[in-house]
């Protein structure tokens, strides 16, 4: 078996779901390129969290929301191999990074909604469209939806259509790059607690409490319940696994 380690790529790395799929991936054995958007301290931190458990990491800013900024990145992501993996590809892409913005359908307004969009659907579409060429045969796709996709909460029309937007993509990178021996998944959390969904549990007291009475395991998520899926998904344990969703709600809904 190989030494080598695999590079795992995951965007909006430095804080919530990100930073605790990094956190896994490393400790699965993975050296990480992480992306944030503006807070560098938050960054550094979450570099040496991983460095703390071995692993090499590097991070690298990165509006996922803008489109434009994608081939500057890609080329800062390719220096970044070069010089400390002396690498010209990486392994696997996270597509992680996203906002969070509420909104009845009847009270959504179109700045909100191109918002969504830019981060949650173009933006993963277009940056894993301009990383192709860096992402190594054999490697894989990991793309994160929502549980809202699959069951409702009003205000998140406009979010669960760009994850249901997503979820349809992973199928056809799936089909299109199997070729190469790439895999891709969706990975589908319910609510977190996180910094993500801090705002609507403040705004709600009773949201929390209510998300639990509806989950099969009594409680709402953290972010250890998601992470570890995210490292699975990057493993050879999940080899023969392609083009799947998988919720990590603890059974909400059922």
């Amino acid at each position: 078996m190989s030494t080598t380690p695999k590079i795992a790529l995951v965007t909006g790395g430095s804080r919530g779901l990100g930073r605790n799929a990094a956190r896994h991936l490393a400790q699965s054995g993975h050296d990480i390129v992480l992306t944030y958007r503006t807070r560098a301290d938050e960054a550094r931190a979450a570099v040496a969290e991983i460095e703390a458990l071995g692993r090499r990491a590097v991070a690298l800013p990165l509006d996922t929301g803008v489109v434009a900024s994608f081939p500057a990145f890609a080329e800062a992501l390719g220096a970044e191999l070069q010089q400390h993996w002396q690498r010209d590809t990486f392994d696997f892409l996270i597509n992680n990074a996203g906002i969070d913005s509420r909104g009845l359908f009847a009270e959504m307004t179109e700045e909100a909604f191109d918002a969504l969009l830019n981060v949650h659907f173009k933006g993963v579409y277009f940056l894993t469209q301009r990383l192709l060429p860096l992402l190594a045969d054999g490697g894989g796709i990991v793309n994160f939806s929502t549980g809202l996709a699959r069951f409702t909460t009003p205000g998140y029309s406009a979010y669960a259509a760009m994850k249901g937007a997503v979820e349809t993509l992973t199928k056809y990178l799936a089909k299109e790059l199997g070729g190469r021996g790439i895999r891709a998944n969706v990975v589908a959390p319910g609510i977190i607690k996180t910094d993500f969904t801090a705002a609507a549990r403040e705004a709600h007291p009773e949201l929390e409490k209510y998300m639990a009475g509806q989950t099969a395991l009594g409680r709402i998520g953290e972010p250890d319940d998601v992470g570890g899926v995210v490292a699975f998904l990057c493993s050879d344990a999940a080899r023969w696994v392609n083009a799947q969703r998988i919720e990590a709600s603890g059974g909400y809904s059922l």
